[in-house]
């Protein structure tokens, strides 16, 4: 017993004090477990779609004039999409690529479903999507673009695609954890 109280100091005590509390503090800062809890919900709007216009009085036209619908710009069009798989968190929603009228390209996450964590990114892939454990941790294997910190783990979302990505070259979709190196979930892309 005396051994011990030797060993034990206070100066032994307050420094064994102080390291735990420095590693409990990267711990959270590392984990940051409460976002498994606290879920962030983002829904924007189709990129390129038109508001309805307010319900207001009939507006007047000179003749020849076109009408407000006339030169509403084109639907996006659909180039490729996907469902959603689960990797290490349960993920569901689907995936498009869009092209818009001005010839830019957004990737589009709609009904969004996955669990909140440190560090979530939404990555194009040249790697395969594939069931279970072997498919969580593929997609920083090969080629990948990264398009943005995940703006919310529920809803639906735009994200632009860089103008010279070959779309060719990528056939999947990632929530990818950075810190984790690892798929929250992901979905193939396959041509419309």
């Amino acid at each position: 017993m005396s051994r011990l109280r030797k060993i034990l100091t206070p100066k032994v005590v307050v420094s064994g004090l102080v390291l735990g509390a420095v590693l409990a503090g990267f711990g959270l800062y590392w984990f940051q477990p409460w976002k498994l809890f606290q879920d962030e919900t983002v829904n924007e709007a189709l990129p390129g779609a038109v508001s309805p216009p307010a319900a207001s009085a009939p507006a007047t036209r000179a003749p020849g004039e076109s009408s407000p619908s006339a030169s509403a710009p084109a639907a996006p069009r659909t180039l490729a999409r996907g469902e959603f798989i689960s990797h290490e968190h349960r993920t569901s929603g689907s995936v498009q690529v869009l092209e818009l009228a001005d010839g830019s390209r957004v990737l589009r996450l709609t009904g969004l479903e996955t669990s909140n964590g440190p560090d979530l990114h939404v990555w194009i892939s040249d790697a395969p999507v594939k069931e279970g454990v072997g498919g969580w941790r593929v997609f920083d294997d090969g080629e990948h673009v990264g398009l943005g910190k995940l703006k919310g783990n529920k809803g639906s979302q735009n994200y632009a695609i860089p103008a010279g990505v070959n779309l060719d070259e990528f056939g999947s979709v990632a929530i990818w954890c950075d810190r984790f190196d690892v798929s929250f979930g992901a979905a193939e892309l396959v041509r419309a």
